[in-house]
């Protein structure tokens, strides 16, 4: 082991956290100078930012202009659950699951809404096949498995004539895959993923289907003031202009301004697609020419091009858990790659967040690291056999 020479160029950040993800590159709290700290998010200043955002957030994504797009409290599993307190129960529902965020969203619907719905699951490494799935049923599904690494890799098997609605949960997706609008009812995503920016906002994005079972339908349980969306049977539209149900954070909200706006000096969506395209292919070319690391994805036409999820596979390795981990704090102790352990519900492995702001020539760095990190608790096997 001592004869382990570690690689001498090392990743310039190495922040690899699925969540909250990088921050865009060159950033410095410098950047935030022009937050109306201490100012109500009620007052024009305020207003106008948070007006701002959703605006920017329609250009760079290219939501459709009948589509609304609100700032919500909670994160992504604010945006999901307002959503789903809010539009499911009108019609029969189908929620679709392979991985562990997708599996809370059953729970929710299952064992908190108690609805009735058909339950699909694939295992880690697999989607639901989509072209089983009743989409004159409501349907609610990650495009993105978080914790899988697996990804829809499109909306074809999607019907454009569906009589329910497509719920998707698209937080580690939204700015770094091409995402269908025509067959999307309901996307919701976080500040803290693709863009790096700070945590406690949702996104929830409704299209006109979507506002219309609002505008028509009362569900049977009681809804909390932050997830209310319609008064006297018409949508609230303040919220989809900027006038939030709750205090947002000024200084988060300047932080996603400026990320947004970071977005657009790289080329919009079509650069943040080829930013994290072009860091998945380098760990997918790695795993191709070291066979003892594979993509959890069991193809590649569905991994993921943000968090990409690894296994280690070599017979000397009897514990895979305490190998990976071990691998984990290994490449942390080195100060090359931070919090990239496997999530705690998925098999064990490495995540390597590969979203837009993450810098190429980083993701190039790591990989002779985890090649080392990998050799190391390998001999360290080998001699405590």
């Amino acid at each position: 082991m001592a004869d382990l020479i570690a690689p001498a160029l090392r990743p310039a950040n190495p922040r690899f956290s699925s969540g909250p993800c990088a921050k865009i590159p060159g950033f410095s709290l410098d950047m935030l100078d022009d937050a109306p700290l201490g100012r109500s998010h009620r007052a024009a200043v305020g207003k106008a930012k948070l007006k701002e955002a959703i605006e920017l957030t329609r250009e760079i994504l290219g939501v459709p202009a009948d589509y609304r797009i609100g700032i919500v409290p909670g994160s992504d599993t604010g945006a999901v659950e307002m959503a789903m307190w809010s539009l499911l129960g009108a019609r029969p529902v189908e929620m679709l699951a392979w991985e562990s965020f997708g599996e809370g969203w059953v729970t929710d619907v299952v064992k908190q809404l108690k609805l009735d719905a058909v339950v699909k699951k694939a295992p880690y490494g697999q989607i639901v096949d989509f072209s089983t799935v009743d989409f004159d049923k409501d349907v609610v599904f990650t495009w993105n498995g978080t914790t899988s690494g697996c990804r829809l890799p499109n909306a074809d098997a999607i019907p454009a004539d569906r009589q329910g609605l497509t719920i998707c949960d698209a937080t580690s997706s939204a700015f770094a895959m091409e995402m269908d609008w025509a067959k999307l009812d309901v996307v919701t995503f976080s500040w803290q993923k693709v863009l790096g920016g700070e945590g406690a906002h949702g996104m929830l994005i409704l299209s006109p289907r979507a506002v219309e079972r609002l505008e028509s339908y009362v569900p049977a349980w009681p809804l909390p003031k932050i997830f209310r969306l319609t008064a006297k049977g018409k949508l609230i539209e303040g919220i989809f202009v900027g006038e939030t149900i709750n205090t947002p954070s000024m200084l988060a909200l300047e932080d996603y301004l400026v990320a947004l706006k970071w977005a657009k000096s790289v080329g919009g969506l079509r650069g943040l697609v080829d930013r994290a395209t072009a860091n998945a292919q380098v760990v997918w070319e790695f795993c191709a020419a070291n066979p003892w690391l594979q993509n959890l994805a069991e193809t590649a036409e569905i991994a993921s091009t943000t968090s990409v999820c690894l296994k280690f596979a070599d017979a000397r390795i009897t514990d895979g858990e305490a190998f990976a981990k071990a691998v984990a704090k290994r490449l942390e102790k080195a100060g090359v790659a931070y919090d990239i352990g496997a999530y705690r519900d998925a098999p064990a492995g490495l995540r390597i967040w590969c979203g837009s702001t993450v810098e190429t020539a980083d993701v190039t760095a790591l990989m002779p690291w985890i090649a080392h990190a990998f050799e190391a608790e390998i001999a360290a096997l080998a001699q405590a056999a």
